[in-house]
């Protein structure tokens, strides 16, 4: 009888695993899946100034009215440095750009509430072209932490929409993030599809510019896109 409840046991897990690897292509899953505990950036990253270009760099507006918790965790980790240096580990065509991985550089962020519609929140922000919105682990609402993504697509608003935490906008430099997708991909493990960057798309700075005439928090990412031209 044990033995048989082992085999069952087993199919059960297949199957699931089976489930999971079938509905990944429109997840928007974290790298890591761990439970953070500190929002400070403990992996020191130097830059030369000389390299943060405008022009190559986007800006984002937080909308706090549909998301405050988010556009909270998401200005304290600008503020703290805690992207700096870190990267786009995964680049979709026409779906979205998806980075801010601290554990590649040491770093930890408190996970928080998930904002959406599904989770008991009245998000109503869509995820359209350059809406900025928040990467989770697996199916649990309430495990973002650091990483984020942006959208490329309108046609995204259909999977995401009231499952995911969007929270602001790329308001300046949407054709800096667009120049992502001219790297080259290698497999992407969850997406079984290149979508895995084969050059470093590094933020090298991300700052608060202040806020605007609405009292919105706006952030700026200053990004080398690819291996740095000799």
């Amino acid at each position: 009888m044990k033995k048989i409840m082992k085999i069952i046991a087993a199919s059960i897990a297949a199957a699931a695993a089976l489930l999971t690897f079938s509905a990944c292509s429109h997840r928007l899953d974290s790298s890591n899946d761990s439970a953070p505990v500190t929002t400070t950036a403990t992996a020191k990253y130097e830059v030369d100034p000389s390299k943060l270009d405008k022009q190559q760099s986007f800006l984002v507006e937080l909308y706090p009215e549909y998301a405050p918790i988010t556009c909270e965790n998401f200005e304290k980790l600008v503020s703290s440095g805690f992207y700096d240096g870190l990267n786009f580990h995964r680049v979709y065509k026409d779906f979205m750009a998806q980075g801010g991985d601290g554990s590649t550089m040491g770093r930890t962020a408190e996970t928080i509430k998930g904002e959406f519609k599904t989770n008991g929140f009245d998000n109503q922000l869509s995820h359209s072209r350059g809406v900025i919105s928040m990467a989770r682990a697996g199916n649990n609402p309430d495990s973002a932490n650091s990483q984020f993504f942006i959208v490329y697509s309108d046609q995204a608003k259909s999977s995401l929409d009231g499952r995911y935490a969007s929270f602001g906008k790329v308001i300046e430099g949407m054709e800096v993030v667009d120049s992502f997708t001219n790297i080259p991909m290698a497999m992407g493990g969850i997406d079984q599809i290149p979508t895995a960057p084969t050059e470093p798309i590094t933020i090298l700075k991300a700052e608060v510019e202040g806020k605007n005439d609405k009292g919105h928090a706006l952030c700026r990412f200053y990004v080398q896109v690819g291996n740095e031209k000799k």
